[in-house]
C-alpha cells in the first residue's frame, strides 16, 4: 500500500472495498443461478458465456480480497483480522461494518455451496455423457 496513503482513506477504501464485494456476490449468485439452469437444460452456448462472467468477477473478488489484506495490514499490522480494525470505528460504525462483513460472508459461504451445487451436476452430466457415448465400463472381469 502506498505510504502516503491516510488512515481515513485507508478505512474508506476497506469498507467501500466490502460494499463492492456485496454487491459482486450478488451478482454472482445471480450467475450460479443461470449456470444451473443452463446446464438443467443443456445450453452449451450459455454456459460457455456465464462461465467467462464468472471468471471475470472472481478475478475482480479475488483483487478486492488482496487489496483487502493490504489494507488490514495497513491500519493494524500484517496478519491483523478484520475485527482489530472494526475496532477502530465509532460504535455505529463498528455495528454497520460488522454486519456488512457478516453479510459478505454469508454470501461467500452460499457462493460456494452453488458452485460445488453446480460443479456436481456438470460432472455426473459428463460421466453420463461419456457412458452414453462409449458405453459402460465392464463392472465385472469375465471368469
Amino acid at each position: 500500500m502506498s505510504h502516503s496513503l491516510a488512515r481515513p482513506e485507508a478505512m474508506k477504501q476497506l469498507l467501500q472495498g466490502i460494499a463492492d464485494d456485496q454487491k459482486a456476490y450478488g451478482a454472482l449468485l445471480e450467475l450460479l443461478e443461470q449456470q444451473l439452469r443452463a446446464a438443467i437444460g443443456h445450453k452449451l452456448d450459455e454456459l460457455g458465456r456465464i462461465a467467462e462472467a464468472i471468471g471475470a468477477l472472481a478475478a475482480e473478488l479475488e483483487a478486492r480480497r488482496a487489496r483487502r489484506v493490504e489494507l488490514v495490514g495497513a491500519l493494524q499490522g500484517a496478519g491483523s483480522g478484520m475485527d482489530a480494525v472494526f475496532a477502530l470505528l465509532r460504535p455505529e460504525a463498528k455495528a454497520r461494518a460488522e454486519a456488512d462483513w457478516q453479510a459478505l460472508e454469508g454470501m461467500v459461504v452460499e457462493a460456494k455451496q452453488r458452485s460445488r451445487r453446480n460443479a456436481d451436476l456438470l460432472a455426473d452430466q459428463f460421466t453420463i455423457m461419456q457412458r452414453v457415448l462409449h458405453g459402460e465400463d465392464q463392472i465385472y472381469e469375465p471368469a
